[in-house]
């Protein structure tokens, strides 16, 4: 494709082939690629045992990634400018949705997450993430360019509303995750360090109140302090996988952990490709999670436009910090947060959201003629 388009060719598309990241595009499709295979490999039993066809949650899956790559590639044509307003539209919907979930959602496992539009589920939290990290960031920069504007006050009020209705449903794992892209954005935006010291403080607090205000955490907590309990099987199911893989696996249909974990296919599929493929493809998924978040940090860290900074690097974090509470979960490293693996994971609304995401970095990282010193 590269011989398509000259560095003269000045059409949309051409503009983009010379200026879009191109091996991070390349980093998250093969990453996708991976999540087809190995939703092939963890998903059949899991299908089976709830009474449906064996590659059900695959062939469905084999649809997702076309679309969330076309919405990848779509969103990257945009500029900082568009991608600011898309978030913002975004971020009003899927605000709206999310508090809809409280009143008319399906509750499942404790939780009202998901709404049922025309047969299929969506977990509107799921777009509220990205939204968020964006719109976050374009108040946050504000502040540096318009002289009285109470950018900090605005930006954690927003934090309030989302976090407030997050923790309703609850979902205490994305409120993790808006939090902590919050408290970047202000981190990177350069505020005084006794006002980062009272962040942590608050957050540490915020940790603490949900071990005693919900009962589910506080299990989860226990649970993974307490390797002798009789409720943490999945995760020692999963260690037996990891250890049953060893170096090379055990071979492509080959494992027995997703006989019997009920989330093979979503929360635990990392465990899966740890049995049947063994540490390697495990070191591989760690490399290219490591890779995009990297990579794009570096390019947004060169551009002088602090919007592009704080979204970017928003963003990466959310994708880093999602993959890294996932694969640290499966192996009792934290205690479990039911947060999927990205592009690995089953799930139409948790990978469509991530390809609009990265589909963000992309375009916030493009190169532009910018006085920072990046083409």
């Amino acid at each position: 494709m590269s011989v398509a388009f000259a560095r003269t060719d000045t059409s949309l598309l051409g503009r983009w082939w010379w200026t879009v990241d191109r091996w991070t595009l390349g980093a998250v499709l093969l990453i996708s690629a991976l999540g087809i295979v190995l939703t092939m490999a963890a998903s059949p039993p899991v299908a089976e045992r709830i009474g449906l066809e064996p590659f059900y949650f695959a062939r469905r899956q084999a649809v997702y990634i076309p679309i969330a790559v076309a919405i990848m590639l779509a969103t990257s044509l945009l500029s900082p400018k568009g991608v600011r307003r898309v978030a913002l539209g975004v971020l009003l919907i899927a605000f709206l949705a999310t508090v809809a979930t409280l009143f008319v959602g399906v509750e499942v496992k404790g939780a009202t997450r998901w709404l049922y539009v025309a047969g299929t589920s969506i977990q509107p939290s799921e777009f509220l993430k990205p939204a968020f990290a964006v719109v976050g960031a374009a108040v946050i920069s504000q502040t540096r360019l318009r002289e009285g504007f109470v950018g900090y006050l605005l930006a954690t009020a927003l934090l309030a509303a989302v976090a407030g209705v997050l923790v309703l449903q609850p979902d205490i794992g994305t409120t993790l995750l808006v939090c902590g892209v919050w408290c970047l954005q202000v981190f990177l935006a350069g505020c005084p360090m006794v006002l980062i010291a009272l962040i942590g403080a608050l957050f540490l607090g915020g940790a603490v109140g949900a071990y005693f205000m919900f009962s589910h955490v506080q299990v989860r907590i226990d649970h993974f302090l307490d390797p002798a309990s009789s409720e943490g099987y999945q995760v020692r199911r999963a260690l037996e996988a990891f250890q049953a893989g060893g170096l090379f696996g055990r071979g492509p249909g080959e494992g027995r952990v997703k006989e019997v974990l009920p989330d093979a296919h979503a929360d635990f599929i990392f465990a899966v490709a740890g049995e049947e493929f063994g540490l390697l493809i495990c070191l591989l998924l760690v490399a290219l999670f490591g890779f995009v978040v990297l990579r794009g940090l570096i390019r947004a860290f060169k551009d002088s436009d602090l919007f592009v900074v704080l979204a970017a690097g928003a963003l990466l974090a959310l994708f880093g910090m999602q993959a890294l509470m996932n694969m640290a979960s499966t192996m009792h490293l934290m205690p479990p947060k039911g947060i999927t693996l990205p592009f690995i994971s089953y799930g139409g609304s948790a990978t469509l959201a991530l390809a609009w995401a990265m589909g963000m970095v992309l375009a916030l990282t493009r190169d532009r003629p910018d006085p920072g010193g990046r083409r």
